[in-house]
């Protein structure tokens, strides 16, 4: 594996920079791209400020099977790049696509923009005078000044630093009249048969495999601190020219013995999220009770500093190249599964700079912020809709596993949760701005203002598109009202600037179907 392959490698700056403009971008999200752009085709100088080293984020990174929920529901910047995309295959639009394409398509609007992104830049320090934010230094050196900030990060570090309240892991139903964010154990992703969690199956003295907690399970619906599952969207392929996966280092077997027990019990859908997209590749993604996913490890990662954030991206790394080993080598997958599953490897011609490994890990939630609007399950469900919507969910509410347990001597997961079926709901913009007493000139269009089941909904790519881009209209009329508070924007003047960028705020709804949800499980008895 290249050594080029990390999390935290701060750019070492010669000497320092110093950049001052009217709009300064942060993070390395596709939403912090739509940001940029929009705001440079605004006529505003802007600094776009990535805390990676490749351009595009998980867009780019390997999440080519789009997730859209509702075509409908998909505007402005976000349904241009897709539109971009079609048309790098000849069609109208590609939803789904090759990671090198989408990288491509992101350059090309930047640089049509001229727009300059700063790769491999993390936050030293920040300045803040009277309520709003005036500069932000980096690890390298840069040092930025500007009138309004936007924190496009999947981690929310900048909104963190600014002293903005924000949360991260799950509320209990009770915080917002919720019925399924906290603790749910559930039927999807989950071992459908009994499997022992112990080094030798059966005996408790033998000790817990890796990964696995003691338990007790909490109560149903109970908050804790746990993250959603964490993963890489691998990009794979049965050309000629494919890539071996490589054997990390730290290999474990055990590591994957609960796999082991769980295929010799029969279950052989392994491929069922080997999704295609473009020129016979795949984006694949977590499916099954132990699978891609990291189950546990994603806990520290909000409030980790840098250092153990590459860590743990290197322990993710591990264990998905090592569920990849596995599956290639061990004697214990049946002969039929591991001769098809050597057909596939790596795509050669994808993440060159990483030998064919994605670069951007999947956070799919770290910090939240908290805001004057939170949206919850109340609004993805219809039960209340925002009156000063900046863009449209339309996903699942959508929470992959955050914890292995034994209950009464079997394993389990816990927190997965899929609730589908429901039409497409506005986001506030009071949901992207934090309240007008923490910071006047800082909107958060990734990290935005969502309980964890809702925001399974939201973090989506075309979602996080669209939001960067809305943040940036605001942003764009603050300074035009003489350097207001983006709390203080005219949500009439928004809506306006919005609805000709094309973004679509509403549909009218239709007769509701009825909602599809995913079953609890009963906690077995001894």
């Amino acid at each position: 594996m290249s050594s080029l392959h990390y999390y935290f490698s701060p750019n070492s700056a010669s000497h320092p920079v110093e950049l001052n403009v009217d709009i300064c971008v942060y993070g390395g999200s596709a939403g912090a791209i739509t940001a940029a752009v929009q705001a440079a085709r605004s006529g505003r100088t802007c600094a776009l400020v990535m805390n990676t080293a490749w351009l595009g984020g998980l867009t780019a990174g390997g999440l080519g099977f789009t997730d859209i929920g509702n075509e409908a529901a998909i505007g402005g910047m976000a349904r241009e790049f897709y539109g971009r995309v079609g048309n790098h295959y000849g069609v109208e639009e590609e939803w789904c696509f090759e990671p090198h394409v989408a990288e491509k398509v992101f350059r090309a609007m930047l640089a049509e923009a001229g727009v300059t992104p700063h790769l491999k830049q993390f936050l030293k320090s920040l300045k803040k005078e009277h309520g709003r934010l005036v500069s932000i230094q980096m690890e390298s050196g840069l040092k930025v000044t500007a009138r309004q900030f936007i924190d496009a990060s999947y981690e929310g570090d900048l909104m963190a630093m600014a002293g903005v309240s924000s949360t991260f892991g799950r509320e209990g139903n009770e915080v917002y009249g919720e019925l399924v964010n906290g603790v749910q154990l559930r039927d999807k992703h989950q071992f459908e048969v009994p499997i022992s969690p112990y080094v030798r199956e059966g005996d408790p003295k033998s000790g817990l495999l890796p990964g696995i907690s003691e338990g007790p399970l909490a109560p149903q619906g109970s908050g804790d601190r746990r993250v959603q599952a964490y993963n890489f969207r691998m990009c794979l392929t049965k050309a000629k020219d494919r890539l071996p996966f490589p054997k990390p280092e730290s290999y474990n077997v055990l590591n994957y013995e609960l796999l082991a027990r769980y295929i010799a019990r029969g279950w052989n859908e392994m491929f069922r999220k080997y999704d295609r997209i473009r020129n016979g590749k795949t984006d694949t993604n977590n499916h099954g009770a132990v699978s891609t996913d990291f189950i546990g490890g994603s806990d520290r990662f909000p409030e980790a500093s840098y250092a153990e954030r590459e860590e743990i991206f290197q322990r993710h790394v591990a264990y998905q190249q090592g569920l990849m080993w596995f599956w290639h080598n061990d004697l214990r997958v049946p002969a039929k599964i591991q001769q098809e599953m050597r057909t596939w490897g790596l795509a050669a011609d994808e993440f060159q700079d990483t030998g064919g490994w994605p670069h951007q890990l999947y956070i799919r939630e770290c910090r939240r912020l908290v805001s004057d609007y939170v949206t919850t399950e109340l609004d993805c469900r219809g039960f209340r809709r925002a009156e000063d919507p900046v863009g449209l969910g339309a996903y699942a509410l959508d929470s992959h596993n955050c914890q292995r347990l034994v209950i009464n001597g079997r394993v389990f997961n816990e927190g997965d949760v899929q609730v589908k079926d429901f039409a497409p709901y506005p986001i506030s913009y009071r949901s992207i701005t934090p309240r007008r007493s923490e910071c006047e000139n800082l909107t958060v269009p990734v990290c935005l203002a969502a309980s964890h089941i809702s925001y399974g909904s939201i973090r989506m790519e075309p979602v996080f598109m669209i939001l960067g881009q809305s943040a940036a209209i605001a942003a764009h009329l603050a300074i035009g009202l003489g350097d207001s508070a983006v709390q203080d924007v005219p949500y009439a003047a928004l809506r306006q600037r919005l609805e000709q960028a094309g973004q679509r705020l509403q549909i009218e709804p239709k007769p509701k179907a009825k909602v599809v949800e995913d079953e609890a499980v009963p906690v077995p008895q001894m």
